[in-house]
């Protein structure tokens, strides 16, 4: 059976808690991405924080991106998958709590990510369009 560690993106950068979210904008933007996990001062999860976020949770509120720490957002126990758990695992975990994006964690280290795109390498159609219906119901 396939496991996350097999399928995910490795090499992570994070934002820590105590960035703001105009560092955080500038990560993604250098990244080419649209989400980055959200890292404490103990290097553990906090918790996973997107584009979006930033225009809903703060733009559209009238905070400054520049005033507000990542952490802010970081909200409840981050969704992660283990790295040594199967893809039926991360499949159901993915769709159970509709993510696009599930840190891959070992132990309490951040290792990677695994987005649908790379569900959608790893697997046969099927199962990835099911994940797609699940996510975006």
């Amino acid at each position: 059976m396939t496991t996350a560690r097999e399928i995910m993106s490795p090499n992570v950068t994070c934002v820590g808690e105590n960035e703001t979210l105009a560092d955080a904008a500038r990560k993604m933007a250098e990244l080419d991405v649209g989400s980055l996990p959200i890292c404490g001062e103990d290097n553990r999860l906090k918790g996973m924080i997107t584009d979006r976020d930033i225009v809903v949770k703060a733009i559209a509120k009238g905070r400054n991106p520049a005033d507000v720490r990542a952490g802010e957002l970081a909200q409840g126990k981050p969704v992660t998958i283990g790295a040594d758990d199967d893809t039926n695992e991360l499949l159901n975990t993915m769709a159970q709590h509709r993510v696009r994006r599930l840190p891959v964690i070992d132990g309490h280290d951040l290792i990677g990510i695994v987005a649908v795109a790379d569900v959608a390498r790893a697997l046969p159609d099927r199962p990835v369009g099911d994940l797609v219906d699940a996510i975006s119901s």
